[in-house]
């Protein structure tokens, strides 16, 4: 499984004929695809009105995936595992990281933070051909 995360989202969404579009596309169609609730609420909420629907309904025909007490608890241990890292992460991206970890799903991203995360053994991330 795949969680790609919102910034990939943008991506696909800004050039839906480029590279990430396509392979985003080939990774729908196979099914690989899950969504965390934080990244679909991130993508509604920065879409222009006239997309919401559209959007919507895109997001009804792949798995997806919210957050439950672990997943909260996660986030609470990574927190303090980052602060005595000297790392800060951003709530949204932590829930992310968490509900793709807790479902066996890697994070694929253009997102910085994901791979400070990664360093710190928090997520495993999905490397795009």
């Amino acid at each position: 499984m795949i969680c790609a995360d919102t910034s990939v989202w943008v991506e696909v969404l800004r050039e839906e004929m480029g590279p990430t579009a396509l392979h985003f596309a080939e990774l729908v169609e196979a099914d690989e695809v899950v969504v965390p609730a934080p990244v679909r609420i991130e993508i509604l909420a920065g879409a222009p009105k006239r997309e919401l629907e559209e959007l919507a309904d895109g997001f009804s025909g792949m798995k997806g995936l919210v957050p439950g007490q672990a997943t909260w608890d996660k986030v609470e241990a990574w927190v303090g595992e980052a602060v005595a890292a000297g790392e800060r992460f951003g709530l949204a991206d932590l829930l992310i990281g968490a509900i793709a970890v807790e479902h066996g799903a890697k994070v694929w991203t253009l997102d910085a933070d994901f791979e400070r995360m990664q360093k710190l053994g928090f997520v495993e991330l999905y490397a795009a051909p």
